[in-house]
């Protein structure tokens, strides 16, 4: 995969999901082709994007016409069509396509995508909806990242419960959380001295689910 910011990256499916995907891709400074079935999707982010093309994907020859095998990965985000979908993550596999991506919506579509070989498939909806949940459940939880094996990157605010207190009192070491950084009008110190913490301040921590519960009884 190439550097962050100098990819070439390829989104079949401009609704809401491949949209938005596309769009960020091209803001981190990525170059970005967007493709799609429908002329009004493709007009609506041709000056947005460095190519945008009408075109089936669904069809092996438009995957060697637009030489997709090249780009460090393709997005398949088409969510209202299974069968196109599911066609154009093999069609793109076949082709040699280096890195797909591809966007399921059930259970058992994320099966199909596996056995044909998806590099990584998402499921935004259940995502976000994991992510929403989460983060009433756990209101000072501001955004989470889960790394796998039951370990996340969290960034919290610190409460009225911890403010004035050291980060040692936090007890980090016993519950073998890791302070990342000190988030001060969202500008962060690293390795931040042992000072007492301010309402409205946020932490960035590593570490194990339970463990990271267990601080949050703290707070």
């Amino acid at each position: 995969m190439a550097r962050a910011g100098h990819g070439k990256y390829a989104v079949v499916g401009l609704a809401s999901f491949g949209t938005t995907v596309a769009l960020e891709l091209e803001r981190l400074g990525n170059e970005v082709l967007g493709i799609d079935r429908d002329q009004a999707r493709v007009d609506d982010l041709a000056d947005r994007l460095s190519h945008a093309v009408v075109a089936d994907v669904r069809d092996e020859r438009t995957v060697e016409e637009l030489d997709l095998a090249d780009y460090d990965a393709v997005v398949v985000a088409i969510g209202e069509d299974l069968e196109s979908n599911i066609l154009c993550t093999l069609g793109l596999k076949s082709a040699g396509v280096r890195q797909v991506w591809v966007k399921a919506v059930t259970p058992s579509h994320h099966r199909i995508l596996g056995k044909l070989g998806a590099d990584r498939i998402v499921h935004p909806e259940h995502e976000m909806g994991v992510h929403v949940a989460q983060t009433l459940n756990y209101p000072y939880v501001l955004d989470y990242i889960p790394l796998g094996n039951d370990y996340y990157v969290v960034e919290l605010e610190v409460t009225d419960t911890v403010a004035g207190k050291p980060v040692s009192a936090l007890g980090l070491d016993e519950l073998d959380i890791r302070l990342v950084a000190l988030k001060r009008a969202r500008k962060p110190q690293y390795e931040p001295d042992d000072e007492p913490l301010e309402k409205g301040q946020r932490l960035v921590l590593i570490g194990a689910l339970d463990n990271l519960r267990a601080l949050g009884k703290k707070l």
